[in-house]
């Protein structure tokens, strides 16, 4: 086969080194891709939302299958041009990505389903919206609507903090027009967790549960990123809570997006918080998520090609999906000033000198014959072991060795797992 894999990131990354295990695949294409996807498979330039080029590069070049990874272009409707196209092609139609692409959307539907999730208001005026704000309890918390590359979602502790991010989201348009319209949420207090599932229609085969730490700075604090490190299992999580969060939040939110007309098909992504009241929903993503990727995939014994033909051809529920038992810990190195302003092109030292630890990269680039940085979050360190201490301890002991000017990361991903084990 010949897989054509869509994005620049180290999602795609994973997804690509998951996909090369099999011996069904002969050849790999990224598009764009990065430093690290050229080792692994062939870049091609085009971008993401070149959607006429992407098309007429897989039909010329007889691929097999597409597999879209980053959210922007599935929100766009990428997967119904290449249907439209005849192309193979696994991730959720434009109707269905709406899951992600409008958190409003997503709010709606929970609540006409009766799912799990905070209370909320939504606004598309500034002043009405600020007037609700003055009336809430703190914490509570601000999102933009639409797509914000992970960052569109402010916790507020404060009410001067919370009209800020009101301000920021709705006037300043920090967020540009997924700003257009918020969502003011009830803070929920508890353990977050991530849970990934292979979803045809009503059809759900959930991955192993991940967490993933947001905020840049150890111990939570500091500003949301796209994700500074996640690690799975959960061996602190009971697993009856695991079932729950699948039976109560997942399994329904397919079957509500069936009696919608928009089945989805693809990786549907839950952003969960287990509460005193028992898991509630934070947000769904309609993709693979970044980082969690990169520790669930290596987890993952089924081949990932076999998951993904299933569920094209309406067979996901066929097939056996198993998990290894061994533990996962990614940590991401970053730029300096992430996630905010930070500088490109400073060289990478030390990637060859990780042992068995898996480097999947994210923002890098090939200059002069040497890797440097071309994004926020840079590369994502992997360490497997027995256990969760095991495997943080492989990670964080490669992520030392490599090196770039203003590298930053967390020294705490996974703590927590260690601590309430």
């Amino acid at each position: 086969m010949k897989i054509l894999v869509i994005g620049r990131g180290g999602r795609e990354h994973a997804i690509l080194w998951s996909l090369k295990r099999s011996d069904k695949v002969k050849k790999l294409y990224c598009a764009p891709g990065n430093a690290g996807t050229a080792q692994i498979a062939e870049n091609v330039d085009i971008g993401e939302f070149e959607f006429d080029k992407l098309v007429q590069f897989s039909l010329d070049n007889a691929i097999d299958l597409v597999v879209v990874g980053p959210d922007d272009p599935l929100a766009a409707g990428i997967v119904d041009v290449f249907e439209a196209a005849k192309v193979p092609v696994y991730g959720p139609r434009k109707n269905a990505a709406e899951i992600e692409g409008s958190k409003i959307f997503m709010k709606n539907l929970l609540k006409k389903y009766s799912i799990p999730t905070a209370k909320y208001e939504t606004f598309t005026d500034y002043e009405a919206a600020l007037a609700y704000l003055r009336e809430q309890p703190v914490p509570i918390v601000i999102k933009a609507d639409g797509l914000a590359a992970g960052k569109g979602v402010t916790v507020c502790f404060t009410r001067e903090q919370a009209e800020d991010a009101l301000r920021e989201t709705m006037v300043s348009k920090s967020f540009g027009a997924a700003g257009d319209k918020v969502v003011i949420e009830e803070f929920l207090e508890g353990q977050e967790m991530s849970i990934l599932a292979f979803v045809d229609g009503e059809t759900v085969r959930p991955m192993s549960a991940a967490q993933d730490h947001k905020p840049v700075f150890d111990g939570d604090k500091g500003p949301n990123t796209g994700g500074m490190g996640t690690y799975s299992p959960l061996p602190h999580i009971p697993q009856s809570i695991i079932e729950e969060s699948i039976e109560t939040i997942i399994k329904p939110t397919a079957k509500a997006m069936v009696a919608e007309g928009r089945p989805f098909r693809g990786v549907l992504f839950a952003g969960l918080m287990i509460t005193k009241d028992g898991p509630k929903t934070i947000e769904f993503n309609a993709r693979f998520g970044d980082p969690e990727t990169q520790v669930v995939l290596p987890r993952l014994q089924t081949e990932l090609v076999d998951i993904f033909l299933a569920s094209i051809n309406g067979r996901l529920g066929e097939i056996e999906i198993s998990w290894s038992d061994e533990a996962a810990v990614c940590v991401i190195l970053a730029s300096g000033g992430y996630p905010g302003s930070y500088g490109k092109g400073f060289p990478i030292k030390g990637l060859d000198d990780v042992g068995d630890v898996l480097v999947f990269h994210a923002g890098t680039a090939e200059k002069d014959g040497e890797i440097v940085t071309s994004g926020g979050r840079v590369l994502g360190v992997v360490g497997r072991g027995t256990g969760i201490a095991e495997a943080r301890a492989k990670a964080y002991e490669a992520a030392n060795r490599i090196q770039f000017e203003g590298k930053q990361n967390r020294t705490d991903i996974a703590a927590k797992a260690l601590v309430q084990a």
